[in-house]
Parts: C-alpha cells; sequence; structure tokens
C-alpha cells in the first residue's frame, strides 16, 4: 500500500487450494474494489497450468490400468545400474539409437508419465527381446498395450505443449491462454467420438 501497488493490481493467479480462497476474500476486505478491474470480480484468477495439470490426471487415471505393464517394465529395468547396463547393450545389439534414457514418472506430475510412456515407445522391441533373455522380467507388455498406450501419448503431446507454453517464466502468459484453452477443448471434443471405449471414457473425464 505504501507504493500503491493495490491500485495497480489486475489479476492475483493462484493455485486451486481452499486456503487461497480464504486469502483472497482477507486481501479483497483490505483494498478499494473501486480501483479494480470490475470492481474485484477478476482478482482471483486460478492458475491455468494448475488446472490443465488437473484435467490430465484424471484423464490418465481413467486410462492407467492399459499402461501398466510398461511402466512396471520401465522400474524393472531402471531398478538397478547392471539392469541398465543390459537394457542399453541389448538396445545397441538391436541397433537402435539408445540417447533417452529410461526413467520413472512421478505420480503428481502428470507430464513426467508422458516423458515416461514416449521414452518407453521408442525401445518397444528392446524389452520384447529381453524377455526371452531374462526369465525373472514378466511384465512384458503386449501388442495391443503398446498400440493403446501410442494412441493415448499422441493424444497428450498437444497437452505437454501447452503446458510448457504456459509454464513460462521469462514472459507473461495471459495472451497466450485462451487459443491454446481452445485447442484442448475441440480436441477434447472430437476425443470424445473415438471407438475406443477407453480412449472415449478419459476425454469424457478431462471434460
Amino acid at each position: 500500500m505504501d507504493w500503491n501497488i493495490d491500485t495497480k493490481l489486475s489479476t492475483i493467479t493462484l493455485d486451486n487450494c481452499s486456503t487461497n480462497d480464504a486469502v483472497m476474500e482477507k486481501i479483497k476486505e483490505k483494498l478499494h474494489l473501486s480501483t479494480l478491474l470490475r470492481d474485484g470480480s477478476l482478482l482471483h484468477m486460478r492458475c491455468c497450468a494448475h488446472i490443465l495439470n488437473l484435467i490430465v490426471k484424471d484423464g490418465l487415471e481413467v486410462v492407467k490400468d492399459g499402461m501398466e505393464k510398461i511402466r512396471d517394465s520401465v522400474a524393472y529395468w531402471t531398478a538397478t545400474p547392471k539392469r541398465k547396463e543390459k537394457f542399453e547393450k541389448t538396445a545397441k545389439q538391436l541397433r537402435i539409437s539408445c540417447t533417452k534414457t529410461l526413467s520413472l514418472d512421478c505420480p503428481t506430475r502428470w507430464n513426467s508419465t508422458y516423458k515416461m510412456l514416449d521414452i518407453a515407445i521408442l525401445y518397444e522391441d528392446v524389452f520384447s527381446h529381453l524377455r526371452l533373455r531374462d526369465t525373472r522380467y514378466t511384465c512384458v507388455p503386449t501388442s495391443s498395450q503398446w498400440k493403446f498406450t501410442k494412441d493415448v501419448c499422441e493424444r497428450l503431446v498437444l497437452f505437454n505443449k501447452i503446458t510448457e507454453i504456459i509454464s513460462g517464466t521469462k514472459y507473461p502468459n495471459a495472451n497466450m491462454f485462451f487459443p491454446e484453452i481452445c485447442k484442448i477443448k475441440l480436441a477434447i471434443s472430437d476425443w470424445i467420438n473415438s471407438s475406443n471405449l477407453s480412449i472415449k471414457e478419459m476425454a469424457n473425464k478431462m471434460l
């Protein structure tokens, strides 16, 4: 208030926890609402990156069973340095470029799940080959599970790209938000008509 920031506010962007709702009500009590955009009705903005994260997490919850064996496979081959070495050696023998390293996802960050699956898909033949060389490796994905995972990843590309745009810290992104959210809405509306029931259910959950 000493710097008159209270008269220059347009919006305050926060994530969606209930504590922030309570804090914003307290802040509004201390401001002259007539100096704010639309008398302060636009002051509290929800973080679009956080909302996007919630949307995708809800969608992935529907299809997680179809991708479970791929996660288990990644977990198996990244569990010890010896297994990692065997995996990379097999990839070289199959003449598959091993430029990207397998990594297990973090449950609280959906795009880490996307990246895990996107990299695993590159090594589909390696996983299949290793089934013959390691009897303890029992969680080999079936061809239909690989196909399903590729289908899901093709759809998550859009969300990953938009997350990177609206999570930027070196530029203002309010002007970028609306067209990107429109792309998401159009994409989800399209997926609802998918012949794959799991994709259809995922889209409904996201919507």
